[in-house]
């Protein structure tokens, strides 16, 4: 299964393999990398804000049942439940940010390469 997953991600380049993720993710622990990572988010944090607030409204991902775990942890008789349900709210909703965060900068990487690509006066950096 390995050798398929290569071949696929061989024929396609937006395609990758655990193995290239993994690699891409061990990358971003060079400082430098990140540094400039954390200048192009920063720029773009306005903008990467509103997609990210359309996909989770869009995905249904703050629907009623977001309000009813809001609800639970606000307004529960025990302090120490209280403190239980916001601690799992906010680790949910970080997980749930990271994952559609990721989603939405797979797709920025791939905006960016199409107009890379178009561009004929573009010099590499």
């Amino acid at each position: 299964m390995a050798g398929n997953a290569r071949a696929v991600a061989d024929a396609d380049p937006e395609r990758y393999t655990a193995e290239q993720v993994d690699a891409a993710v061990g990358a971003l622990g060079d400082a430098e990398r990140f540094a400039h990572a954390q200048e192009i988010v920063t720029h773009a944090a306005p903008g990467l804000q509103r997609v990210l607030d359309v996909a989770l409204h869009e995905g249904g991902w703050f629907a009623s049942a977001h309000e009813g775990q809001v609800r639970e942890a606000a307004h529960g008789d025990d302090p120490a439940e209280r403190e239980r349900a916001v601690r799992t709210l906010v680790a949910e909703e970080t997980r749930l940010g990271m994952l559609v965060g990721v989603a939405v900068g797979l797709e920025l990487a791939r905006e960016l390469r199409r107009a890379a690509a178009s561009d004929p006066d573009r010099q590499e950096t």
